[in-house]
């Protein structure tokens, strides 16, 4: 009996010590920290975002976007990217367009985040938001929601402490919202130049990973995305080999020992950083998700519009979507992708 009494401290522990060792050696790593933003409507998730970034990404009225899109920054001094989709909730997607956006979020995001932050304006929690974690399971698997936090945008300066007597005496759409993300939340300013809480907003994210083995959420889906966005830098390595080459020989010509060893790393880094933007928006699981949801209806609509003139552009060309850039811009071009890849 005494030897039982003795073993759960020891375990409780080693427990606590192997703890403090991933909270370590997370904080002390200098991977980038990946965050998937989700809202749910609105402005939140932008608001957030901007908040993250310590810059006016997303105009301040800003309540939905299209497409998904991944920045980069610092924040408390740590390197993350930050990925928004469209809102959960938002009306004037398609349901295909959705379901490509949500794989191009996976991809952007790859090999998986680190954390998501569901976003939600303080003052209008409704009965969808606390439905919310229902979405995140279907579109991310039930696991997923270990790794959510609840992020809360306040047009003041509320005190955590205050927040919490709030949400345990008066508020019960509060508790429960953030009972369904395992208690875990934070509350931010809308005004993105306030960056008092961006230590302890950090430390918050880097404390719930590091409870979790340090590593990122991952899954079958995200794994397929990695596949395939690899599978797309291949295939762009191999379209720029000779201009690579080329660019080397170049350098060889001008440059000598340690500084043209710097200059061919500098220059592989870039075009290495280029092609991974690019095989992240737009790669063969977005192209056969684009063509499975939409592909027939554009095809057939290009075809009739060419023939009627109803959408004809400049020389008699059908008008396509505009192809946005390849890091941080919303992948159009959906039309013509369809075509190319039927016809």
């Amino acid at each position: 009996h005494a030897s039982c009494q003795h073993a759960k401290p020891k375990r409780k522990t080693l427990c606590t010590s192997f703890f403090k060792f991933q909270l370590l050696f997370f904080i002390g790593s200098p991977t980038e920290l990946r965050l998937m933003v989700v809202g749910s409507s609105g402005s939140s998730q932008f608001l957030l975002t901007n908040a993250i970034l310590g810059r006016e990404e997303f105009p301040m009225d800003t309540t939905s976007i299209s497409g998904s899109r991944k920045n980069t920054g610092e924040m408390a001094g740590r390197r993350l990217a930050v990925i928004n989709g469209p809102n959960i909730y938002d009306k004037d997607i398609s349901r295909p367009r959705r379901k490509m956006e949500l794989r191009r979020s996976k991809c952007l995001c790859i090999p998986g985040p680190h954390a998501f932050l569901i976003a939600f304006d303080m003052e209008k929690i409704s009965p969808n938001d606390i439905k919310t974690h229902r979405l995140m399971k279907e579109r991310f698997g039930s696991h997923c929601l270990k790794h959510c936090m609840v992020l809360l945008a306040s047009e003041g300066n509320l005190e955590e402490a205050a927040l919490v007597d709030r949400v345990e005496k008066t508020d019960w759409h509060l508790r429960e919202l953030i009972e369904r993300y395992g208690g875990r939340f934070h509350v931010f300013s809308k005004n993105w130049r306030d960056r008092s809480r961006d230590r302890e907003l950090l430390q918050k994210i880097e404390w719930m990973v590091a409870s979790l083995g340090g590593s990122c959420f991952s899954s079958r889906t995200f794994q397929k995305a990695e596949d395939f966005v690899k599978r797309e830098e291949k295939k762009l390595r191999k379209q720029r080999a000779a201009e690579i080459d080329q660019a080397w020989s170049e350098m060889e010509k001008q440059y000598i020992a340690e500084e043209l060893y710097h200059q061919k790393d500098a220059y592989t880094a870039s075009v290495g950083a280029e092609i991974r933007a690019k095989a992240e928006m737009d790669n063969g699981w977005l192209r056969t998700s684009l063509v499975r949801g939409l592909g027939t209806g554009l095809v057939m609509g290009a075809v009739v519009g060419a023939l009627f003139g109803s959408i004809e552009g400049p020389g008699g060309m059908v008008l396509y979507g505009i192809v946005g850039g390849a890091v941080g811009g919303s992948a159009g071009g959906t039309a013509q992708v369809a075509i190319n890849a039927i016809v």
